[in-house]
């Protein structure tokens, strides 16, 4: 999508922050605190799965003590905020709680696949361009850091986003 001559949005680009500064106002704040609790949550989860395949190896004899040589922890943590992020309510329990929702540009609600790919490019853009990638929410007017701008989603505060009907 390109922007226009006049500085307005592409067309199908539905959030504007300078007619709806509410949607993104304090948006990075509540971003860290959802991060935080999402990373308490899914220890919890992690745990939860280790715990099941442990006792699965048990029954088994071993043989199920061979899921441990997947990625184990990152199917568990794909899988966590694919199944959040992309469900009904848009957001991960992290988000919920801090005020979040996550659309895409079009307005439209993410699914399952882009939702994987959220936070695949994610971890990978930390990994290989370091945190100081996440600096770039911080000159973006929608807040949107570059694994969202890769996907074409926004972030945005939950309540005004509801009170919009959108």
């Amino acid at each position: 999508m390109s922007v226009s001559e006049t500085g307005m949005y592409a067309i199908g680009e539905v959030f504007d922050p300078v007619r709806e500064p509410e949607l993104f106002s304090g948006v990075l704040g509540k971003r860290i605190l959802a991060f935080i609790v999402d990373v308490l949550l899914l220890g919890i989860f992690e745990l939860l799965a280790v715990l099941v395949v442990f006792a699965l190896g048990l029954l088994t004899f071993g043989v199920a003590w061979f899921l441990f040589a997947l990625p184990f922890f990152a199917i568990v943590a794909v899988l966590y905020v694919a199944l959040t992020l992309g469900g009904p309510n848009a957001g991960t329990p992290g988000m919920r709680l801090a005020g979040l929702a996550i659309r895409a540009t079009d307005g439209s609600r993410i699914g399952f696949f882009i939702a994987a790919a959220h936070v695949i490019l994610y971890w990978v853009s930390i990994s290989l361009l370091t945190p100081f990638i996440l600096l770039i929410g911080l000159f973006s007017n929608r807040k949107r850091l570059l694994h969202d701008m890769l996907l074409s989603t926004v972030i945005m505060n939950r309540d005004p986003l509801k009170r919009s009907r959108r």
